[in-house]
């Protein structure tokens, strides 16, 4: 059984290490930093680095189990497989999809439908899931099939050797590129939402505007840092909040001159428009890198002919 603990504010700023030593002392510090490696302790639901600092209220998750480390039932829900390789799927996750069971959340997640799909991922932890997308969040996902290539995907993830790149339909007009780097930590006013804070972690965007449709573009967002939030947290701290976003975006703004239609349109777009489009990285015992790309959803294409229609501008 899995174990969550809270930072105190007598451990922030130590390395998620030697703060998991204190929290949790009835297990070896050898132990705990071989758990964090293997992804067997998370910070804030996300797998990290040993050396990572902690905040006020961080939540650090323990699993030691490495066998069959899950209860989680096998349920038949409708989700993609873009690719099976021998080590690893690529998943084209849907919206309105909860990626594992947690708090409130017992089944219906894409966990579930793992284990129906693939039931010898039982034996991994997590159902092989090594990174996540939010609920609404649509996109790929990598999920190991074996412990060699979770404990290798981890690594990757750790060193930063992941290149992950989204489409995001924004509020606001981007002029060329945009490097966003501003640490990133927990709201101390709602603790459900990210803030940009000296005090938080390193969080790195590159923005790149592939369109614009007046007051709004479609832009290309790769993250070296997988901070919760990030993208939805960054975009709105420069004026470019996602579309539909409701966490980051609670005013509703909208482009000026925006048409009646357009803005009724706008404001009832049920999540927030960010795509996972594309995800790569290198194979393991291998020179070889693939790249995997998502296509563009439904509701996502239908939202830019609405914005192509009513182009402002």
């Amino acid at each position: 059984m899995s174990t969550t603990k809270k930072v105190s504010k007598d451990l922030i700023n130590l390395r998620l290490d030697k703060a998991t030593s204190v929290l949790f002392e009835e297990f070896s510090r050898t132990k705990l930093k071989e758990w964090i490696l293997s992804g067997n302790i998370l910070l804030n639901g996300e797998i990290a680095s040993p050396r990572e600092k902690v905040s006020l209220d961080d939540e650090i998750e323990v699993n030691p189990v490495n066998e069959i480390s899950t209860e989680w039932c096998p349920e038949n829900i409708d989700f993609s497989v873009l690719h099976e390789a021998n080590d690893f799927l690529i998943v084209d996750k849907p919206i309105n999809l909860v990626i594992h069971p947690g708090a409130g959340i017992s089944s219906g997640t894409l966990a579930n439908g793992l284990l129906f799909k693939f039931p010898k991922l039982e034996e991994l932890p997590r159902a092989g899931i090594v990174h996540r997308l939010d609920k609404d969040t649509s996109g790929l996902l990598v999920v190991a099939k074996n412990e060699k290539f979770r404990l290798y995907f981890i690594d990757l993830l750790q060193s930063r050797r992941v290149k992950k790149n989204y489409r995001a339909l924004v509020i606001g007009t981007l002029r060329g590129n945009l490097e966003i780097d501003i640490p990133i930590g927990r709201d101390k006013n709602n603790r459900t939402k990210m803030t940009c804070r000296e005090d938080g972690k390193e969080a790195i965007t590159h923005v790149k505007s592939i369109d614009s449709y007046g007051g709004y573009s479609l832009l290309d967002v790769e993250i070296e840092t997988g901070r919760t939030h990030q993208i939805r947290t960054h975009l709105a701290h420069k004026k470019l909040p996602i579309i539909g976003d409701k966490t980051y975006n609670t005013r509703k703004i909208i482009a000026k001159d925006t048409p009646d239609e357009l803005k009724d349109f706008i404001r009832s777009f049920p999540r927030q428009a960010l795509h996972a489009h594309k995800i790569g990285f290198k194979l393991p015992d291998s020179e070889d890198c693939v790249v995997f790309e998502s296509k563009i959803p439904k509701d996502f294409k239908e939202l830019i002919t609405t914005l192509e229609k009513f182009n402002i501008s």
